[in-house]
């Protein structure tokens, strides 16, 4: 009798703990993205590095925001014209030594972007030629925080939003500064 309640016991406990392995949620997800531009990082940080300015991003129509710099400065994104859709941000460090600041997303729907406590960080560093790399990097969860998400909101569909973000962006600084 005591064999076989140790074997039920087995069972139901490697039942659960096979339940538990399979029952995981999202993995973070990380993106970066770097970009040669041949203007001095002086010049592309005085481009980039004012948090409150966003309007160097093709798809930021306008910026609004308080606390300029600061750590826990704020700003609202909108993207298009029209009060088109908005993201809202939080910066939490800077360095005008350094030529970086990091800030995460603080609300913005899914639909606009499909990913949650998303965090990230723009930098300029000296590159090749008296030129600038600017890198940008984040990190997210996808937008549907459950198992089986819709395609819309799966890693995937995370990963090419903010890969696309992060490319418009780092094309228009190449555009903006073509050669000097």
């Amino acid at each position: 009798m005591h064999t076989a309640l140790r074997i039920l016991a087995f069972l139901f406990l490697s039942s659960f703990a096979f339940q538990s392995a399979q029952a995981h949620g999202p993995t973070r997800q990380k993106v970066t993205l770097t970009q040669e531009i041949a203007a001095p990082p002086a010049e592309v940080w005085a481009v980039v590095g004012n948090f409150q300015d966003m309007s160097w991003h093709p798809a930021v129509f306008s910026t609004t925001g308080a606390g300029g710099n600061d750590i826990d400065a704020t700003r609202v994104l909108t993207l298009g014209q029209d009060g088109g859709p908005t993201l809202s941000e939080v910066l939490y460090k800077f360095s005008d030594e350094k030529m970086s600041y990091s800030y995460r997303i603080t609300d913005v729907k899914v639909e606009v972007l499909p990913v949650t406590n998303y965090s990230s960080h723009l930098t300029v560093k000296p590159g090749a030629n008296g030129g600038s790399l600017v890198e940008w990097r984040g990190a997210f969860y996808r937008g549907y925080p459950n198992n089986d998400p819709p395609e819309n909101l799966n890693d995937e569909a995370a990963i090419a939003a903010v890969t696309a973000v992060y490319k418009a962006g780092l094309d228009a600084l190449q555009k903006r500064f073509p050669g000097n």
